[in-house]
């Protein structure tokens, strides 16, 4: 069993703030630190970390080859990263003492996936195998048909969100995973987490729902089965990758065989130690750190 994780490689420019900047406002900062990153990307980390085996597939300009020089030192295949004449997507993140960021996406290669490199990747993979997706590249409800055609399990993190997640072909997906600002988005009204929970339920009968909401800890629900997991409390340095380790560390553990909760549980754990640290491919933790 493979897992492609098809999604997004940046480059992330960290700024150092004393706050998140206001309109109009001219802040003045610490260095700026280079860090590899892109949802996709840190969730591919996160998944290799936590002991699976994953692939990326994606495009990056030359400007990005030491990205994949990063996830293979994590241990990601990168056979179906793709490098084309153009720039790597880049993110611009503004990240405060308290933890708490703000970001700026330019997607460059991200939105330059071509129907031929979504035929030429998914050639490898098949019936059984899993297909993880964000909202940060082009082409994904063509990625989504395809790979359901294929017989692909498809888990989606509808982040970042925007309306245009709604038009995506989201019957076909098994695995759904959101924040608590995404679930609202998706469930198309804000709540409590229970509600919110609630109404994705009704509206993706037959799909596994994941909503993490911070330090108020992660949430499950399949259709009437209901399962919350307390976050683990601890102090915050760098909010960014929390929800990509969360991802890949449920994932890994669900296919290594175990439950709901405790893969919950793990995900949870793995996630709060990534926050205690700058950064985001680079804050997740290794598997031995978790057990």
């Amino acid at each position: 069993m493979k897992i492609l994780n098809f999604g997004s490689l940046n480059i992330d420019l960290v700024f150092r703030v004393d706050h998140i900047i206001l309109p109009g406002e001219t802040l003045s900062g610490g260095d700026v630190e280079y860090f590899a990153g892109g949802k996709g990307a840190n969730q591919s980390v996160a998944l290799s970390k936590a002991g699976a085996e994953v692939y990326h597939g994606g495009k990056i300009g030359e400007d990005g080859r030491w990205l994949l020089e990063k996830l293979n030192a994590s241990g990601v295949n990168t056979d179906f990263v793709k490098v084309y004449d153009g720039p790597s997507g880049q993110a611009i993140i503004q990240l405060t003492p308290q933890g708490e960021n703000s970001i700026i996406l330019s997607a460059g290669g991200n939105r330059k996936i071509e129907e031929s490199d979504i035929d030429d990747t998914l050639s490898f993979f098949g019936q059984g195998d899993y297909l993880v997706l964000q909202n940060e590249i082009n082409g994904t409800e063509s990625i989504i048909r395809k790979a359901s055609d294929k017989g692909m399990k498809i888990c989606i993190n509808p982040a970042p969100f925007d309306t245009s997640i709604l038009s995506w072909p989201l019957d076909l997906v098994d695995i759904l995973i959101v924040n608590e600002h995404e679930g609202a988005g998706m469930a198309g009204s804000s709540g409590s987490y229970d509600e919110i929970l609630n109404r994705l339920s009704v509206s993706y009968p037959g799909v596994e729902i994941l909503m993490t909401a911070g330090t108020d800890g992660a949430y499950y629900g399949y259709d009437s089965r209901r399962i919350h997991v307390p976050a683990t409390k601890v102090t915050a340095v760098d909010t960014t990758a929390a929800g990509d380790t969360f991802l890949g560390y449920y994932l890994a553990s669900r296919l290594a065989g175990d439950g709901v909760r405790e893969s919950m549980a793990r995900a949870s754990k793995a996630a709060s130690i990534t926050v205690t640290r700058p950064g985001a491919m680079d804050s997740i933790p290794f598997r031995k750190e978790i057990f």
